[in-house]
């Protein structure tokens, strides 16, 4: 820095010495003009002025512009003062009503408030900062449970609670994201810090965003774009998990993600994912697999598809050995504002464990209900493995009043099977109304009921119980 600041002295000092030398020359070697008679129209509107003698031809002589000093780079203060501010409030209402139980014998009602507050900065040498709290609060009683997934002991809010079905959002108070992002260009960024990751559709790696309490990670992030190839690593050292900072995991976890997109109808992707976690040994595990996706248009239809496949296995030891695989494929045909969608999943299961994806958003999969969970603890899943067959039809109607506008209709329906033995498990029915009040603000109503079968044939996993969900959600997002 300091030989730039003195090689540009250096050539302003040059450049004002060279002015002034060439400014002397001509005053010693121009002859001075006679001075000049002033005629009755000299008012400056007349054919000019006359003078005693012809006077001499004076040169005009051009005078730069002084060089405009270059724009000092913006200082941490500078970069501060120009971020903006981070604020979101969402309140939510959310009812469970659950098949009883000698235990269970109560439905679970929760009124939550979720705040978050941050800054983010503006650039400063390709960098920015950014600083979130999240807060969490319960209004009125506390008619639910909060508890790991699968987990058979008491829930975390206390033993009393156990009356009451899951709502997984506790009461809390946290740093939700500090991260530290350089972008040297549009070709590579870095972000190291606790920082949210959504990976593509967020199957395997993504926020857990529908819950109160957002999932995020300790780590470090590298994205970097060659031409048609996009390629992502992460490397994790904690998971902040939707259930306060008493049930994270310290991760020593790799996450690479490498995508080559040779045109719209065609999109690549292979992935590596492989988790450890100390504190949480059932869920370690190792996930590689490829995915194919792209979309077209068919005459006025725009047609949209994806196929995946996975392989799941031990990893360090931390677990007996297994090999699981994960198919997925849907295909999605929208004309004006209707879509239609068919999807197909499978993941395996040996009658002990089924494939797993514990980083995942989880809730936008296998229903909203999140009535599959894995005995193991911690995300959702069947020790014997799960199909879910599903149909889906979204509506965006044109449909606007002044504080009714944007709105958006999901309705979808599942179809459970157990993956090893094919027996029938149960359904789902899902159906979301979102929309906007204004502009910050959007409104949605949201349901999920899932009913199992009665029986299933000996040998197979008996399958989750009947309950059924609804939400109501304001959320305001400066």
């Amino acid at each position: 820095m300091k030989r730039l600041k003195t090689a540009l002295v250096a050539s302003a000092a040059g450049a004002a010495l060279t002015w002034a030398g060439l400014a002397q020359a001509q005053t010693t070697t121009q002859a001075t003009p006679p001075e000049a008679t002033a005629t009755a129209d000299a008012d400056g509107l007349g054919e000019g002025t006359a003078a005693t003698a012809p006077p001499a031809a004076e040169p005009v002589i051009a005078t730069p512009e002084p060089a405009a000093a270059p724009a000092p780079p913006p200082t941490v203060s500078d970069a501060v003062a120009a971020g903006k501010v981070i604020l979101e409030v969402r309140a939510r209402y959310e009812s469970v009503d659950q098949k009883k139980t000698a235990t269970l014998t109560r439905d679970a009602e929760a009124y939550t408030v979720r705040t978050r507050l941050g800054w983010e900065t503006g650039a400063w040498h390709d960098v920015k900062g950014l600083v979130e709290f999240e807060d969490v609060r319960l209004i009125g009683p506390e008619h639910y449970a909060v508890n790991v997934p699968g987990a058979t002991t008491a829930p975390l809010n206390g033993a009393n609670k156990a009356k009451y079905p899951l709502i997984n959002d506790p009461k809390v108070t946290e740093l939700n994201r500090l991260q530290l992002t350089w972008t040297p260009n549009a070709a590579f960024s870095a972000t190291i810090g606790r920082q949210r990751i959504l990976l593509d559709d967020q199957r395997f790696v993504g926020n857990v965003g529908w819950r109160q309490d957002e999932q995020t990670f300790d780590a470090l992030r590298l994205d970097g774009a060659w031409g048609r190839f996009k390629g992502t690593y992460v490397y994790v050292n904690r998971v902040n998990r939707i259930l306060g900072e008493l049930r994270d995991w310290d991760s020593d976890s790799h996450l690479a993600n490498l995508t080559w997109s040779p045109a719209e109808q065609l999109r690549l992707q292979g992935f590596v994912y492989a988790l450890d976690f100390e504190n949480s040994r059932p869920n370690t595990s190792l996930t590689y697999g490829v995915k194919a996706g792209g979309k077209t248009w068919v005459g006025l239809y725009q047609l949209a598809y994806n196929a995946t496949w996975a392989r799941q296995s031990d990893y360090h030891n931390a677990t007996p050995k297994y090999e699981l695989d994960y198919w997925g494929a849907d295909l999605a045909g929208t004309f004006d504002i209707y879509t239609a969608k068919v999807s197909y999943e499978s993941l395996e299961g040996n009658g002990t464990r089924g494939f797993t994806t514990p980083l995942a958003t989880v809730h936008a999969f296998q229903g909203w209900s999140d009535a599959f969970v894995q005995p193991l603890g911690g995300n959702k899943g069947f020790v014997d493995g799960l199909k879910d067959f599903n149909v889906s039809l979204n509506a965006k109607p044109r449909f606007k009043r002044t504080y009714f506008f944007n709105s958006d209709i999901i309705v979808r329906y599942h179809i459970f099977e157990d993956q090893r033995t094919g027996a029938s498990l149960g359904s789902e029915w899902n159906v979301q109304l979102l929309a906007a009040i204004t502009p910050k603000l959007t409104a949605a109503l949201k349901y999920a009921d899932f009913e199992r079968d009665n029986s299933v044939p000996l040998g197979t996993a008996a399958p989750p119980p009947s309950r059924t969900k609804v939400w109501f959600t304001l959320e305001y997002k400066l």
